[in-house]
């Protein structure tokens, strides 16, 4: 389910810095694959630590971390035109 707003963040982001799509692209491919292999291993070593059912438990408030996107600027926001004098 967080894998199919993938595509839609890509072009977020290269919306914010145009003219730099490759670039972009390339560093949020890297990113996430680099990321989910950090988060792996975290979440491993808490099963560990733990066991696997708290750290399932752990997981299931994870994507309440997208709420943050509330706060995202808005990119097609309409420009005001200044109050004529």
């Amino acid at each position: 389910m967080l894998a199919a707003a993938f595509p839609a963040m890509i072009v977020y982001a290269q919306e914010l810095i145009p003219g730099k799509r490759g670039t972009i692209s390339g560093l949020f491919f890297g990113l996430a694959v680099g990321l989910g292999g950090i988060g792996a291993r975290v979440l491993g070593q808490l099963a560990d630590v733990w066991d696997i059912d708290a750290v399932y438990k752990l997981c299931l408030f994870l994507p309440l971390i997208g709420v943050l996107a509330v706060f995202l600027p808005d990119l097609h926001r309409r420009q005001v035109a200044p109050a004529a004098a």
